[in-house]
């Protein structure tokens, strides 16, 4: 049987590697996957505390909506880097400071 030490362990290197891709990332795309590996990181904990310390399945729940509010944000995401794209030709970040002024117009 996994212990809670190894599903925590994943865990973290889910998380760390999610905010090591949302930093050093300037692509729209690759940041929104390091958000999706930060959400994964926190339904593993969920359920992992939801099988070893409450013995229930409020965590399993809790994942759940993890997974659906990561998958409404994938869609309005990439909605959002599509209508981007096509206003600037690009999808790089230091582009979007600039996206206001030009939608103002």
């Amino acid at each position: 049987m996994i212990s809670l030490k190894a599903y925590l362990f994943v865990s973290m290197i889910l998380m760390v590697t999610g905010l090591v891709v949302m930093i050093s990332r300037k692509n729209i795309v690759a940041i929104l996957l390091g958000i999706e590996l930060i959400l994964n990181s926190a339904a593993l904990n969920f359920v992992a505390y939801s099988k070893y310390a409450a013995n229930n399945l409020d965590g399993h729940i809790f994942s759940l909506f993890i997974i659906v509010i990561a998958a409404a944000e994938a869609a309005v995401g990439l909605a959002i880097v599509i209508r981007f794209f096509q206003v600037k030709e690009t999808i790089h970040i230091d582009e979007a400071s600039e996206l206001r002024e030009e939608l103002t117009r």
